[in-house]
Order: structure tokens, then sequence, then C-alpha cells
């Protein structure tokens, strides 16, 4: 079936169960992994102790390839499109990647830093091309290998060349900075991307780990130059698709957390607003992602208004964290 039919499908099993009262969203990003091939400066994942030498002082095991294998069959079952795979390091998870590649009827993008596409894997990813891979780069060489470490780029322009040469539609995620803003959407560098075989580019605003990196996440003057500039991009580029997150939410009626457009499952299962919001009142070993979605804790982030609403183009619960666990704990003293 084709991705347009499947789409279609989707929808229609989205409207029934809205129509029943459940709102199901497109989107499911799911964390497959906490471990990592590489140490990349102010990696958000790493500083918060999701990914990293934390892992191993975690309370729950990570959840096996046949339980990923449940969630994205129950995703598709719900009317789910897109289940976008993340880390960690995603391609450490080849197990998971194989259950993945079952399940035709749903599209997979893959955010790899892109170093391990290579042998067995790259010849997975050829062969199944509905898992799409995304590949983190910062701008340059001098850029990328000063965030990723030295020779990154050099194994990103590889992969991307590999993929290019076997017809394979990828794309670019591009951590976005005040300092690299100017670079990342330059001509220039879209060249190089184009001539390289990338059609879609999704810009990340930067996360601050700790104050002494704060300066580094755009403010509203670099969300707008942002946006001018995919404006501008799009014109000049026609054949590629840019997305920004979370700018583009401001376009969206607000935050898109909790259900209202997507959601996160992390690497032990636990059922989370989003990435950058890791809490939880529910795990997928316990509950079916329906009831997942049923989340009091994701009904009152909606109903308080901390997602949806007003957007000023930031990462609205990140900037509002302790508001977010203050509502969680609240959840966890009635229940």
């Amino acid at each position: 079936m084709s991705a347009a039919k499947n789409n279609v499908k989707s929808q229609k099993l989205r409207d029934r169960y809205e129509h029943g009262g459940d709102h199901i969203p497109a989107f499911l990003i799911a964390s497959i992994t906490d471990a990592c091939n590489l140490f990349c400066t102010g990696c958000y994942a790493r500083a918060n102790g999701l990914c990293g030498e934390q892992r191993e002082t975690r309370k729950e095991p990570l959840l096996t390839a046949e339980e990923w294998s449940s969630v994205f069959s129950q995703a598709r079952e719900l009317g789910v499109s897109f289940v976008l795979l993340a880390g960690g390091e995603p391609l450490l998870r080849k197990d998971v990647l194989e259950q993945a590649a079952k399940e035709m009827e749903l599209l997979f993008p893959v955010f790899t830093n892109g170093t391990l596409l290579s042998g067995k894997t790259f010849e997975l990813l050829e062969e199944n091309r509905h898992i799409i891979p995304v590949v983190s780069v910062e701008g340059g060489e001098a850029a990328t290998d000063a965030r990723r470490g030295k020779g990154a780029y050099g194994l990103i322009r590889e992969a991307m060349g590999r993929m290019r040469e076997s017809g394979m539609l990828f794309g670019a995620s591009v951590t976005v900075t005040a300092e690299n803003l100017s670079e990342v959407t330059s001509e220039a560098f879209l060249n190089e991307l184009y001539a390289l075989g990338c059609r879609l580019v999704f810009y990340i605003e930067y996360v601050p780990v700790d104050v002494a990196t704060k300066h580094l996440a755009p403010g509203e003057e670099e969300r707008c130059a942002l946006q001018t500039a995919m404006d501008a991009r799009r014109k000049t580029h026609p054949s590629m698709i840019f997305l920004a997150f979370p700018g583009d939410e401001q376009f969206m009626g607000g935050c898109l957390a909790a259900g209202r457009g997507f959601f996160h499952i992390g690497p032990s299962g636990a059922a989370e607003p989003c990435p950058f919001s890791p809490y939880s009142d529910c795990n997928v070993r316990g509950k079916t992602l329906l009831e997942v979605l049923r989340s009091p804790f994701f009904k009152r982030l909606r109903e308080k208004g901390l997602v949806g609403g007003e957007h000023d183009g930031g990462c609205a619960l990140f900037e509002r964290e302790a508001e977010v666990k203050a509502l969680l704990a609240n959840i966890e003293v009635e229940g």
C-alpha cells in the first residue's frame, strides 16, 4: 500500500476514535535506547540522565524488541501514521529496527548521528524504505566536529553519499543555536545538503542543559530570523521540505505534546508528553497505548493549558518545568 493510501487509512482510524472521544495524534516519538556511541557537547539527553553512563542506575530495563513491536502494532491500529525513532543512538538497536521493518503501513523517521550507517544496518534501511534516516549535522565540518567529535562530519558525508547512490530518501536534523543560525540557514549549507541527496531538513531549537549554555538557545529574534530564512529557502529550494521544532507549533495552536500532536515513549516504556519533558504517570508495560493517551497526566497538561494555547515558539513544557512537575506530583498524591 502506498504512503498516501496509508495516510488516508490512518486518518480514518483517528477520526473514528475522535468521534468516540479519544484524540489520537499522528506522531509517536519512540526513544528506543539510552545508549550512544558519541559524546556530543551540550547533549540534553546525557545532561539529564536519559543517555550515557547514568543509564546503568536505571530502575527499569529497556523495552525488548518484542515490546517495541507491540507498541508499533498498537500505534498502527490506533491510526498513528509516523513513529519517530530516537535515542540515544537508535541504530544501536538493530533488533528494534527489524521490528519496525515489519510495519509497512507506518513511516519511521530514524534520527541518527549517522556514524553507524554502514554494513548490515545500512542494508536493512536500504531494503525498507519506510524507515527514513534523518542524520544529525550542526553545519559544516568545523561546527559538526566541534560538537560531535573529530571525524564525525566525514562519516556523515560518507553515509549521505551512500544513501544518495542508493536512491534513498533521507533528511538532516540540524540543532539550531544562536551561534550557528546564519550558517545552517545559508544557501551554501543547504546547497551542499541538496547535492548530497538530502531532501528533508528538520531545524531543532537547542534546549539548554544548564545555565552556562542558556545563551545558545534561540530567543525571539533568532526564531523570527529562522522563520524568515525558512520561508526564503522554501522558494530557493522547492524540492526540499523544511520543518522547525518547536517553532512551527506556534502556527498549530500551541505546544503539540501530551497527545495533542505527538507523545513520547522512553527507552524503558515511560509515557511522557515530550522528550524535553521526561515526566510520566504510566508505562506501556502496564497499559495499552490507548490507555497511555488517556493518562491523567496528559489530560491535566491539556486542561491546564500547559500544552496548546498561546505559543511564542520556544519549548513550552521545558520553559514551564516547575509547573509540569507540580502537576504530576498532585496527580501522584491523588492517586
